[in-house]
């Protein structure tokens, strides 16, 4: 099966290494195209079989699994623009969560998904969540959620909770690592640790945490009993945490929840559905 990859920007490039990196595509078989072509030729630099596409029609001709990964507002016009070329035998996967499977549907014959992946899956790690069209055919189902198993949990939502799903799992990343980065500072400036050091430990505590996790042998409210010793020095620390943060996390879903708001209601007017 012959894989294509329009945009090889962050996401896209996450998708080419690890497709390739976990062996489940071979990169005879991917053919990869971006507007800006360094990105494209870097990607090939790296895994030299793959194949860098003159346009966006030779991508659809010769690919049977097509994956976007353009802009919210960049897909409408690329598909009215090329929705001849969708065949009802392929499958278009669009990794964009204010962008639903019902709208991709209403513009092109193929089946249609939506897989939102997380930077995690570079690692061969993580959840990637799907969702599919009424009408995707029970051969792409399949064939999708095999493939992003060699990089993921697939895990298949309703789409009322693609945003906070989405939060979750696509951008939950970002915001661990910046609170972990304060963490990291507020240890230097507070303290005679260097950045380096504090920046191994705090690093090598959230791989061990998350070990901890995913071989079941605590949930978070028990890891925080385990840890927390009566009149102990880590209680205290919770203390802080609980009278500092606050509503600092409502807040967050709040404003993505805002964000995403305005983007489908953008993504609306484009398709008009």
């Amino acid at each position: 099966m012959k894989i294509g990859i329009i945009g090889t920007g962050n996401m896209g490039t996450i998708l080419v290494e690890s497709f390739v990196d976990s062996k489940a595509i071979s990169p005879s078989n991917l053919y990869i195209i971006n507007r800006t072509s360094a990105k494209a030729k870097k990607l090939q630099n790296k895994y030299p079989l793959i194949h860098i596409c003159n346009d966006i029609p030779e991508i659809i001709h010769t690919c049977d699994l097509i994956f976007l990964c353009v802009k919210p507002l960049e897909m409408h016009p690329l598909l009215t623009k090329y929705k001849d070329l969708f065949s009802k035998d392929k499958c278009l996967v669009s990794i964009t969560s204010s962008v639903s499977v019902e709208q991709l549907s209403s513009v092109t014959q193929c089946s249609c998904a939506r897989a939102i992946p997380s930077i995690t899956n570079r690692a061969l790690a993580g959840v990637s969540l799907l969702t599919f069209s009424p009408t995707c055919d029970e051969y792409w189902k399949r064939t999708i959620k095999e493939l992003l198993a060699y990089i993921s949990i697939p895990l298949e939502i309703d789409q009322n909770i693609t945003r906070v799903s989405s939060d979750i799992v696509s951008c939950g990343p970002a915001f661990f690592s910046y609170l972990t980065q304060a963490f990291i500072d507020a240890a230097v400036k507070k303290t005679n640790i260097d950045t380096s050091t504090a920046t191994i430990l705090a690093g090598e505590m959230l791989v061990g945490l998350g070990d901890l996790l995913k071989k079941g042998f605590y949930t978070l409210p028990t890891l925080q009993e385990k840890v927390c010793v009566k009149g102990g020095i880590t209680g205290e620390g919770i203390k802080v945490l609980e009278n500092e943060l606050g509503d600092v996390f409502e807040n967050i879903f709040i404003a993505t929840h805002e964000k995403f708001n305005e983007d489908v209601e953008a993504v609306k007017k484009q398709f008009g559905v």
